[in-house]
């Protein structure tokens, strides 16, 4: 058991509770970064975006979707499957919101661009992905539409599958993935790379 964890277990054994908050988090995302990393700047090999500065708000509604089951229940998103057990040790109150604090308070990692497309094809779909994330792709939190602008180029054209073919975006608990989800339908592979590659354009 990682010593994160055994720790938290010995202080609700004694009939404590642990602390909350960054420093709490902190401790808790030792289980996360063999695939985030200790920089939470993902690793693309094993599936991981990174997070470093996503917002907190943003953070805790994924995990919180993971735990519910609203994300991470089909049988073909491995990813999502692994994140969803994941999600789940968090168990503690007040769990999922320390580690939603740590990631947000970690300074954002530069990503490289993995996707080949057409950013000025690209320019014209994401008007419409505009509406909610923001012209220059920094997040809309009253819609719940996270910051795309600085974060893995490589993510955004896997989840944008996943809306597509239905691995995400399903559940009747997941309501802004079913606002995504007719969007990303008509978006053929290279509709979805030239997306991404403007997307890329916004750091």
């Amino acid at each position: 058991m990682p010593f994160a964890l055994l720790l938290a277990s010995a202080v609700v054994a004694c009939g404590g509770e642990p602390t909350q908050g960054i420093a709490r988090g902190g401790q808790l995302f030792d289980t996360c970064a063999p695939c985030h990393g200790t920089d939470a700047g993902g690793n693309q090999h094993l599936g991981a975006p990174a997070i470093a500065g996503l917002p907190a708000w943003y953070v805790k509604s994924q995990l919180d979707k993971f735990q519910s089951g609203a994300r991470g229940m089909h049988p073909a998103d491995t990813a999502g499957i692994r994140m969803k057990s994941m999600a789940l040790a968090l168990d503690l109150a007040g769990d999922v919101e320390s580690v939603a604090e740590y990631v947000a308070s970690l300074p954002r990692v530069a990503q490289a661009a993995t996707v080949v497309g057409n950013a000025d094809a690209g320019r014209a779909a994401y008007a419409v992905c505009s509406a909610c994330h923001g012209v220059q792709g920094n997040g809309t939190e009253a819609l719940g539409a996270p910051p795309l602008a600085g974060f893995s180029d490589w993510y955004h054209a896997v989840q944008l599958e996943k809306f597509r073919d239905g691995l995400r975006g399903t559940s009747p608990q997941d309501i802004q993935g079913a606002t995504m989800r007719p969007n990303a339908l008509t978006l053929s592979d290279e509709a979805i790379a030239d997306l991404v590659a403007y997307i890329q354009t916004l750091q």
